[in-house]
């Protein structure tokens, strides 16, 4: 017999990215107007979600060294607590702390644990942490694509900026735990899988390895036998890995965040793609698409990353980001395809404990990775395009999800299970293999 599945919740977020791209910062909270409307929380909570993901960021909060003014979160958590929403605290979104650091300055895990600390004994009643979001893919957008500060381009410069992240993570659950024991870290990352060529298979099989480094480094798994550990060595950071591995700080909860364009594929013949897909690991040159657009069959399916996510870890699941810049249908179809795959892993004895209905206010310039400043708006479960948030029919069906958790809209394929999806065809020549790995 199956176990009985436990109440699966529904959380959200707002979006609330603060980056910086060279002395530009960019603070996604104040440019979709949540910054001064604190009835939006009354909004998020009239959609019937349990929780929410929500900013008390270091940035936002300590603007002179030393010097921390929370005002601004006093005021949202206390309403928060108010209306029931149980808040999971964010210290980092995307960001590379206050002007005087970066990702790569030695202190800068010292400094957020600082953070952690003054903000867990401001809010002790607090008991979900999410120091740090997403580390590897911050990492990898801010040093080893130049596209947000620092602005480097380098394997070395891209792991330390991943391990100051993970140590940044650790000594902050170690200084919120001395405050809250109960205190859980719940550990967001993208997740997808690459598939290749025969000639890229390598590479494929690196990403896939890659892509799992936050969770493994925090479980205290990146030790001789990795498949990257050796790598790490050769950069002159084993003694790092050997530092974390002997203190780890398993997650309480895998934040698993998952988009359709998650999964890529690489593809070495370069004159099929276009060139701004077109990239190079130094020794191989190749393309990197959206394996959506390239592979078939290649339809998303939720249940595939959830599968290897238990299989790996053993440990609770949480998706942590559904969200589709696309249309209110095509955004409804997303969620619901999200929900249905977790209700049903759920039942077959999966430890999942929640899907996040993310970007309830939608986007600014995400379309660029918030490289270009144009003001590109994508709405989510709420328009703020005239200013006042205005529900769109996401909202509507979020709130059938809260009463109704076998809530169904029928089948509707989303553009991601259509045929006119495809604009490469790679297999013309040669069969996409899939590389080992989750």
């Amino acid at each position: 017999m199956r176990p009985s599945p436990h109440r699966l919740e529904l959380w959200g977020g707002h979006e609330c990215t603060l980056n910086r791209t060279g002395d530009v910062w960019r603070d996604q909270t104040r440019l979709t107007g949540h910054e001064d409307r604190i009835s939006d929380l009354d909004a998020f909570a009239g959609l019937g979600l349990q929780a929410l993901r929500y900013p008390v960021l270091w940035e936002r909060t300590e603007r002179r060294r030393g010097e921390w003014d929370f005002r601004w979160p006093d005021a949202r958590l206390a309403r928060m607590r108010s209306l029931g929403l149980r808040p999971i605290v964010g210290l980092i979104h995307h960001g590379s702390g206050p002007a005087w650091t970066d990702l790569l300055d030695p202190g800068f895990a010292a400094g957020l644990a600082r953070h952690a600390a003054r903000t867990s004994e401001r809010f002790p009643w607090v008991t979900d942490w999410t120091p740090v979001n997403e580390p590897l893919t911050t990492a990898r957008f801010a040093a080893l694509y130049g596209h947000w500060h620092p602005h480097r381009r380098d394997e070395t410069a891209f792991w330390t900026c991943l391990l100051n992240q993970i140590d940044a993570t650790r000594l902050s659950m170690r200084a919120i735990r001395s405050v809250q024991p109960a205190a859980r870290l719940i550990q967001t990352e993208d997740f997808g899988r690459t598939w290749g060529t025969e000639a890229c298979a390598s590479q494929a099989r690196f990403e896939n390895d890659r892509r799992l480094m936050t969770w493994d480094l925090l479980c205290g798994s990146v030790t001789q036998g990795h498949p990257l550990h050796g790598r790490l060595a050769a950069l002159g950071l084993g003694d790092r890995l050997a530092r974390i591995a002997d203190d780890p700080c398993p997650p309480d909860v895998l934040g698993m965040n998952h988009y359709v364009t998650s999964d890529r594929f690489l593809d070495h013949r370069l004159s099929r793609y276009p060139p701004d897909t077109h990239g190079s690991n130094g020794e191989l040159a190749y393309a990197d698409v959206e394996a959506v657009r390239a592979l078939s069959p290649c339809h998303p399916r939720w249940e595939e990353p959830l599968d290897a996510l238990w299989a790996r870890y053993r440990l609770p699941i949480a998706v942590t980001e559904c969200h589709l810049s696309c249309t209110p249908d095509e955004q409804i179809e997303w969620l619901h395809e999200c929900w249905r795959a977790a209700r049903a892993r759920q039942a077959d004895g999966v430890r999942i404990e929640a899907v996040t209905v993310w970007s309830l206010l939608g986007a600014v310039d995400w379309d660029s990775l918030l490289t270009r400043h144009a003001g590109r708006y994508e709405a989510g479960a709420f328009d703020v395009s005239d200013g006042a948030p205005q529900p769109t029919p996401l909202a509507d069906f979020i709130r059938s999800l809260a009463t109704d958790p076998e809530a169904d809209i029928g089948d509707r394929p989303g553009w991601w299970r259509r045929d006119d999806r495809r604009c490469f065809w790679p297999e013309v020549e040669e069969r996409p293999r899939t590389a080992s790995g989750p």
